[in-house]
């Protein structure tokens, strides 16, 4: 086996069994690995310490599969994980039937750069990192006989992969072709999912717990549901007893699957008004208009990829909860979120109070709200902790 060596003074993470050794802890190969092989993780001292996948095109060379220099990185060492993380899922998905949850979350489940999301009867895959996408075919055999799915798609349609010197790539990986749309129960609620377009996996599975939450809070009134995709947050509200939801969105399509989503769940759709725009730019005609609500919720997209870019987002996300803070009555609820793992929890927290300050507007936290159960955080890769939010009273 190759061995990767590190420099003097660059082993404090593996002591702390973080996954990740960047190309520049690195201070020699004893041969050429190609993308995904298996390397030895060797400290400057020549002791053998952990064993990963290498990659030759990522800052991130070497992902650990295992600090337990004695495991083998095959077949059966797959199958262990995956039988691990999914049967951990249990007390959240009881059954298969038309439920839908996380399988699989990459490093935080001991399995780096592989993703797997299961849909009623099809699993949804993401191969993101030279060391999942070279055991590919291995994972998705052991799923088959894991999961007895219908069917499992890919989803590594993703930006992320070019980092690792991937191609992006969707299609059928075994069994059935899944259908247009998939229809999947969360509670009471009912969605339907876009399996091959659809954000992320298809759906926004990391929110369910916080729907859940917000949905007593949000539950009355007027609500306005911005960066809405297929209306999750917005179903939950009318579901609770919300009068009508506005749902903002730049898409035409997930507005669509918005409207069809409130149908589906037995609820009025024209206490469902949806408006396709920029949210920036709606809220400030929102504002103009003297327009009030009793609920916003901001659900957007990830501002910082990167800890450079953490400070232009820090503005964003300021400017956007300002906006949502001017558009709420007194007393109203503000559910608010980042996803990005650059933006703490507390970074978050202290954006908001400048916001706050800036709207002349007085703001209790009543919850703070992170990902789904399914998606768990690793003690030792605080990556893995990447959405957060508040849930607001706004006087």
């Amino acid at each position: 086996m190759i061995s990767a060596v590190l420099k003097p003074g660059r082993e404090e993470s593996l002591r702390r069994r973080h996954p990740w050794i960047f190309s520049g802890a690195i201070e020699g190969l004893d041969g050429e690995p190609a993308g995904g092989e298996t390397v030895a993780v060797r400290t400057s001292g020549g002791e053998l310490a952990a064993l990963g996948a290498f990659s030759p095109r990522s800052q991130i060379a070497v992902r650990i599969w295992s600090f337990d220099p004695s495991e083998k990185i095959e077949a059966g060492f797959l199958r262990r994980r995956l039988e691990r993380a999914i049967k951990a899922r249990r007390p959240e998905q009881e059954s298969w039937g038309e439920a839908c949850g996380r399988l699989v979350f990459s490093e935080a489940d001991g399995l780096p750069g592989l993703v797997i999301d299961r849909y009623a009867d099809f699993v949804v895959c993401q191969f993101l990192a030279a060391g999942a996408e070279a055991w590919r075919e291995t994972i998705v055999t052991l799923l088959s006989e894991i999961t007895h799915a219908a069917g499992i798609y890919e989803r590594s349609d993703v930006e992320v992969r070019a980092k690792e010197g991937l191609e992006p790539r969707a299609g059928v990986l075994a069994g059935a072709e899944p259908p247009e749309l998939v229809e999947v129960a969360e509670g009471e609620l009912r969605f339907l999912v876009d399996l091959r377009r659809g954000q992320k996996t298809g759906f926004y599975l990391d929110q369910r717990d916080n729907r859940a939450i917000a949905a007593p809070y949000i539950g009355a009134g007027e609500v306005l549901d911005c960066f809405s995709n297929t209306g999750s947050f917005a179903a939950a509200a009318l579901k609770a007893g919300a009068e009508r939801v506005t749902c903002v969105d730049s898409s035409a399509g997930a507005l669509e699957l918005a409207r069809r989503n409130v149908e589906l769940n037995a609820i009025d759709p024209t206490r469902a008004v949806l408006e396709e725009g920029n949210v920036f730019g709606v809220l400030r005609r929102m504002r103009g208009e003297e327009r009030r609500f009793d609920a916003v919720v901001l659900d957007p997209p990830r501002f910082a990829d990167s800890r450079a870019r953490l400070e232009a987002a820090m503005r964003g996300y300021k400017d956007i909860n300002l906006q949502a803070l001017k558009v709420l009555r007194s007393g109203g609820i503000l559910v608010t979120f980042s996803c990005s793992h650059h933006m703490s929890s507390e970074l978050l927290r202290m954006t908001l109070a400048y916001a706050a300050a800036d709207a002349g507007r007085e703001v209790q936290i009543l919850r703070c709200l992170h990902q789904a159960a399914d998606h768990p955080v690793a003690l030792n890769f605080p990556e893995s902790e990447y959405l957060k939010g508040f849930l607001c009273r706004v006087w």
